[in-house]
């Protein structure tokens, strides 16, 4: 279990507001992910983590191998860095990043670019011509549920049935300069959605039958026209349940690295949570109010609670309802509110786990016992990918 005095304890001598990343949790949480595979390879999602000493430290597990990019100028950052096995996760029309790929082999060698449809092929043909050369492409298919007229899950991709699959497959395969080489399925309503009613758990097991059965039919037939290397799916909420499915030989995980607020709440296993922020307080408003520097870290998605960071140490402090956390200062009430002084520290945690780290430099590691030690994060090394 984390201890949250020791992480504060161990960094008080850097300046706030500063990451912190519980280095047995993060440990832990590895080995989770790993048993939860059961024995399928895992791809690390990157735009989970965004450090490279974490990144790195996750692929020397033996569970873990390539990379799950979201960005295509991250994809040819890391492919120039070394690594050879990357998943560009989302289409990309970034045309100076385009003519980078198709300019060095190692970079088309390493990175498979994802599409959803003919447009996304346009695109690419569109920046570099149609005599560029061979890319290799996976087909992101939509894995959402569909009962009627309501759709549940995320619209990544107009292809959903075997039959829209095997169509744009086929379309791949007569165009010159692609070589579709994989097929995506991301259940963002079974792997995003955490289990807090009965009326969840049943979508989500409903779901996760519908899109066994589905995915099976579309790799099947995609396979008619495709020498498949590689059939991605799940998140880090579904990896139990998506790693059954013997049409897949590949999952992706990043957030279950760090498990931030987002990640409480499964039933399948418990969030050992690793990555926090500290802010320093500055001031007293009130008796009751606590001042801190900073802290308006909100996550992407629906605007609301969720999305807050939540402070978690000491224990006892509740954000004020009319002002939140600020994008300089962050007002806490509570009874621990009452203790606090200036040049004392509170602890939060992000609701999301990579982008925590675009507000920061860099990520200071504390284990049990030893020095703390510091790795830049994406931001720390000149990187921002959007």
């Amino acid at each position: 279990m984390t201890d949250p005095a020791h992480l504060l304890h161990a960094t008080r001598e850097l300046p706030a507001p500063l990451a912190l990343l519980d280095g047995a949790a993060l440990e832990a949480n590895l080995a989770d992910l790993a048993r939860r595979a059961h024995g399928v390879p895992v791809r690390v999602a990157t735009k989970s983590v965004r450090v490279r000493a974490v990144i790195d430290q996750a692929l020397a597990h033996e569970a873990f191998q390539g990379l799950m990019t979201y960005s295509l100028a991250e994809s040819l950052w890391l492919a120039d860095l070394g690594h050879d096995d990357i998943l560009l996760a989302y289409p990309s029309v970034n045309a100076p990043a385009l003519r980078d790929l198709a300019a060095e082999q190692h970079r088309r060698d390493a990175i498979t670019v994802m599409v959803d449809s003919l447009d996304s092929l346009d695109a690419i043909d569109g920046v570099l011509g149609v005599r560029h050369p061979t890319i290799r492409v996976c087909l992101d298919v939509d894995a959402s549920l569909r009962l009627g007229p309501i759709h549940l899950g995320v619209r990544r991709s107009p292809v959903h049935t075997a039959k829209q699959a095997r169509r744009v497959a086929e379309a791949i395969a007569r165009r010159p300069g692609f070589e579709l080489v994989g097929v995506m399925f991301y259940d963002a309503q079974i792997a995003g959605l955490p289990d807090t009613s009965p009326a969840v758990r049943l979508v989500k097991k409903r779901s996760a039958a519908e899109l066994a059965e589905r995915r099976s039919a579309v790799v099947e037939t995609v396979r008619v026209v495709a020498d498949l290397e590689l059939v991605n799916a799940g998140g880090t909420g579904s990896l139990e349940v998506t790693g059954q499915d013997p049409a897949i030989t590949e999952l992706t995980a990043g957030s279950g690295l760090f498990c931030p607020t987002l990640f409480d709440g499964y039933d399948a296993f418990e969030a050992r949570p690793a990555a926090f922020f500290a802010l320093d307080v500055v001031r007293r408003p009130a008796r009751g109010i606590a001042t801190c520097f900073s802290g308006g870290y909100i996550a992407s998605g629906p605007a609301g609670d969720a999305r807050v960071p939540t402070p978690v140490f000491p224990e006892g402090l509740t954000l004020i309802g009319t002002e939140g956390t600020g994008e300089v200062q962050t007002p806490l009430t509570g009874k621990a509110a009452r203790m606090l002084r200036p040049g004392d520290r509170v602890l939060f945690r992000h609701a999301k786990a990579g982008e925590m780290c675009e507000r920061f430099d860099a990520i200071h590691v504390v284990d049990a016992a030893g020095p703390v030690t510091s790795h830049a994060t994406y931001r720390g090394e000149g990187k921002n990918f959007g």
